[in-house]
């Protein structure tokens, strides 16, 4: 009787699963299993690790073939993937519970960035110096970007009236540029994709985040369809090993990591600020990733009680009429979780290695 390749891959990760085995190249001997994947946004350091996971072989050691695309906004790649149109997802945590609690098919299956870093950004001479301050100005925001539901959450915890503010609805593209021209006194964005776009050009930002408020949410997770999940457990596990064996090595290899980033990039390499672009935006990430979550309980590991926090705000803020809060325990799982961890050493080198980008979020 001859045994399909999916069948295979999955035989052997159920029986690795039943014994306490890590997954270790489910497809090998049969030939990697194509998966498409789709980033959350441009080229940038919340998902730097793919390039690193698909270019530097970590899939590929896992028995899969990815293929990466990327993304035009969170809402849009959650959605995407809820619709099947990719195999495998990033957003970020608020935003998939958003989705889901709109009924769409997306279950999250690993944390890979830990603080969201959303907020309001500003130049660094802007009169703009606490969020009271935004009434009567103008704030840039793209209705696809993962933070702008969550908008007037952040109005009602800072203690202002988001009616009194002008916002002009702009493509993310240009977003970070009508901040630095000046056709917008404010934008509504995440830090780890302004402040990268704008330091390396001398324009300092100063970023009014979400966090300062009391608003504690997560950063990007892998994402997948539910039945997805169920019915092929071993090639989730071995997309989420492969992702997370990247996202370690981002953190204890920086500069190979940086240099496949840019090699995969052209439209960045090419840019006289890539490097550098590229150099803060994977050292915010990698500052904000060294959190207990991640350091004690290994890579993609997530808070079952920070999340519900989250499906509170969402519910209450960001979910709309006729949402249901959704099964958290069914949404978001730890079951791959924990198999890449750092040892004492890698973990003290990466803390000391990242200090030098505290100053952007201060």
């Amino acid at each position: 009787m001859t045994i399909s390749r999916r069948t295979a891959i999955k035989a052997m990760g159920l029986g690795a699963i039943a014994a306490g085995l890590p997954l270790a190249s489910p497809a090998v001997a049969q030939g990697a299993a194509k998966v498409s994947f789709t980033t959350s946004w441009l080229p940038e350091g919340p998902n730097l690790f793919a390039y690193v996971a698909r270019d530097k072989g970590f899939w590929k050691n896992a028995g899969l073939d990815v293929s990466v695309a990327r993304g035009s906004g969170s809402n849009s790649a959650a959605q995407a993937v809820s619709a099947g149109t990719f195999d495998f997802g990033m957003a970020p945590t608020p935003t998939v519970i958003i989705q889901a609690a709109r009924k769409l098919p997306i279950t999250c299956i690993g944390q890979i960035n830990y603080e969201v870093l959303m907020g309001v950004g500003v130049r660094a001479d802007s009169p703009i110096r606490s969020p009271k301050d935004l009434e009567g100005k103008r704030l840039g925001a793209s209705v696809t970007s993962g933070e702008y539901p969550f908008l007037p959450l952040y109005a009602a915890k800072a203690g202002f009236d988001l009616a009194k503010v002008q916002i002009i609805q702009l493509d993310g593209k240009v977003r970070e540029r009508s901040l630095a021209e000046k056709q917008v006194d404010a934008v509504s964005a995440f830090a780890t994709s302004t402040v990268p776009s704008l330091a390396p050009l001398g324009t300092d930002v100063r970023f009014m985040l979400f966090k300062s408020v009391g608003i504690d949410f997560y950063g990007q997770a892998l994402t997948t369809q539910p039945q997805r999940l169920q019915r092929d457990a071993a090639l989730c596990e071995a997309f989420v090993q492969g992702a997370m064996e990247a996202v370690k090595f981002t953190q204890t290899n920086v500069d190979e990591s940086i240099d496949i980033f840019l090699k995969a990039n052209s439209e960045v390499s090419i840019s006289s600020t890539g490097k550098e672009y590229s150099r803060i935006g994977l050292g915010l990430v990698n500052l904000t990733n060294l959190v207990p979550e991640l350091t004690d309980h290994g890579f993609g590991y997530s808070d079952p009680a920070k999340v519900s926090t989250m499906a509170d705000f969402v519910m209450q803020y960001a979910a709309g009429e006729g949402a249901t809060r959704p099964d958290l325990n069914a949404l978001v799982t730890n079951r791959f979780a924990g198999k890449v961890k750092f040892t004492a050493e890698e973990l003290a080198a990466a803390r000391a290695r990242s200090q030098q980008f505290q100053k952007y979020l201060v």
